[in-house]
């Protein structure tokens, strides 16, 4: 950006000095005319509040809770999406920070990978390649990458899984908690796993829009749970 000023001798436009100047426009009896009028001290917000009352703040709504056919719908997106990127682009493209904060859904709850920072290009014979500086997000890096640099199209799938995991779950990975000192979301779905009650990982929300008599669903939470240790 840039202004430029100009300045003259003589007046540029032609201005009747005798002409009465326009009134300034006139406010209300209540207008706000100082700065000083927009601040309360402390007594008065305390007495307007009745000194911070939990009956007088905002209630914040809960936010929509997402059905099993909905959050299957985002699942199937974004395997989707990752099966273009290893198998049909014109270009391998192994994304290399998969993650719930990349999956981007529109209107319809069509699910869009995206934010490819990171991502790396393969060739056509290319699988897996290994890197000396580790990227990503930590709780979504598959194990071989985090440890040796190695990374392929597994590493994604891993990273997806653990996704797949916080959509079936209800839980975020990076943020999760448990008092039996489960270390992350992953163990904790393979301790279920292990005891025989992987539908425990459940989100309690899905209750009601899905039948635990339902095969696919079954076989949808188990083959993840699984195929996510196998991978780690």
């Amino acid at each position: 950006m840039s202004c430029n000023v100009r300045y003259e001798t003589y007046q540029f436009y032609s201005l009747d000095a005798s002409a009465t100047p326009l009134p300034p426009p006139t406010s209300g009896k209540d207008a706000i005319t100082t700065l000083q009028s927009l601040q309360y001290d402390l007594s008065t917000i305390r007495a307007v509040t009745n000194n911070f009352s939990d009956d007088n703040k905002i209630d914040s709504q809960e936010q929509e809770k997402l059905d099993w056919p909905q959050r299957y719908k985002v699942i199937q997106g974004i395997a989707q999406g990752m099966l273009y990127l290893h198998e049909y682009s014109r270009l391998r493209i192994i994304h290399r920070d998969l993650k719930s904060g990349n999956i981007l859904l529109d209107g319809d709850m069509n699910a869009k990978i995206s934010d490819f920072g990171m991502s790396r290009i393969f060739g056509v014979d290319q699988t897996q390649a290994v890197t000396s500086r580790v990227v990503g997000t930590y709780g979504y890096i598959s194990p071989e990458y985090a440890m040796h640099g190695q990374f392929s199209v597994k590493s994604d799938v891993f990273s997806s899984s653990v996704v797949l995991l916080e959509i079936i779950s209800g839980k975020k990975t990076n943020s999760f908690y448990n008092p039996d000192c489960v270390e992350n979301l992953l163990s904790y779905a393979w301790k279920l796993w292990k005891d025989g009650t992987p539908l425990d990982s459940i989100d309690p929300a899905l209750e009601g829009s899905y039948s635990r008599n339902e095969h696919y669903f079954h076989t949808q939470v188990n083959a993840t749970i699984v195929f996510v240790k196998q991978l780690g």
